[in-house]
């Protein structure tokens, strides 16, 4: 501990250097790029003089990389050790140093993964600050802290864990001064997962909301949960994909028409708060008639290009702003 004392002794902390810090324990990884959205405000030249300082100090450091990949920062256990020691984590569920240390060793698919979901947040906060009456109350990445269990089908009536890539409250500010709260859950597909699981774990956020928990989770009853309306946003590495899983969503059991925003990463980081989502029910109305028509397909395990279906729903479709529905 006393090493850890004297590796900040020449660093005169701010309140944003314990933003980071904590940003950092909660998402795992960022890049110098996240952090400079994040906390500098775009300023990357600002970003990487205060991280050389934060490295010095032994608070922060790089994974291990290639020459020509980008630095990748993580949280040292020096590092957690002054945030418990100031007591940030207070509001966190305990763990140990050990539990947390292990909590950094991920593999490198991983990594990707979790980087692929701070681009998400990062495009989010940089997108928020140009629309005057909205503010990110909350965007958090850490999956335990939003994790709930729900019924699935294809579970003999048991209940799954469910663990989000991230949760968002979005508040806007009315006229009169009220303020209106939008809620999201978020998932970035993997690309390797199999449709059926995207699919299954749609039905649990429909179950996780219609069976009341998620009301229950807000201090409320669970005849209440009307109230506590929420989307789940999904994000695609392509088109294709996205498209794939709305027409699986709309042949599932309990089809999902609305709950479920689609979108593509390239989409989500150029605009996330502009019109690029859609919903399985816009797919459902622009396929409707054609060879592509839902009720036409029938559900394949294999996998089958259909470019002539991209080309249509790509100038067809209707798209909407998360922010104006």
């Amino acid at each position: 501990m006393a090493a850890s004392k004297m590796n900040v002794s020449f660093i005169n902390l701010q309140d944003r250097d314990i933003a980071l810090l904590r940003g950092l324990f909660e998402c795992r990884v960022m890049t110098k790029d996240h952090a400079a959205a994040l906390y500098f405000e775009g300023k990357g030249e600002a970003a990487k003089k205060r991280l050389q300082k934060l490295k010095a100090a032994k608070l922060i450091a790089d994974r291990p990389r290639k020459a020509f990949e980008p630095s990748i920062l993580f949280l040292t256990r020096e590092g957690l050790v002054l945030l418990q020691k100031r007591g940030v984590l207070n509001d966190y569920p305990a763990f140990d140093l050990p539990a947390l240390d292990r909590r950094a060793r991920v593999s490198d698919l991983t990594i990707r993964h979790e980087l692929e979901v701070m681009d998400v947040k990062t495009a989010f906060h940089a997108a928020i600050k140009s629309v005057s009456n909205f503010a990110i109350a909350e965007f958090s990445t850490w999956p335990i802290l939003n994790e709930f269990m729900a019924y699935r089908p294809g579970q003999d009536g048991t209940k799954v864990l469910v663990k989000p890539d991230g949760f968002i409250r979005i508040h806007e500010t009315e006229a009169d001064g009220g303020k209106f709260e939008r809620t999201f859950f978020l998932e970035v597909d993997r690309s390797s997962e199999v449709q059926e699981k995207l699919v299954a774990k749609a039905a649990c956020y429909f179950e996780h909301y219609k069976s009341g928990s998620f009301a229950v989770r807000n201090g409320a009853a669970r005849e209440d949960y009307k109230q506590f309306p929420f989307r789940v946003l999904i994000v695609f590495k392509s088109a294709e994909r996205r498209n794939n899983t709305a027409e699986r969503l709309l042949q599932a059991n309990l089809p999902i028409f609305k709950q479920v925003c689609l979108a593509t990463l390239e989409d989500v980081i150029r605009d996330p708060l502009g019109a690029i989502w859609i919903n399985p029910a816009d797919y459902r109305d622009v396929t409707k008639g054609t060879l592509f028509d839902v009720e036409r397909q029938k559900p394949s395990l294999g996998y089958r290009p259909q470019p002539e279906r991209e080309a249509l729903v790509e100038s067809k479709i209707k798209r909407f702003s998360l922010l104006a529905n």
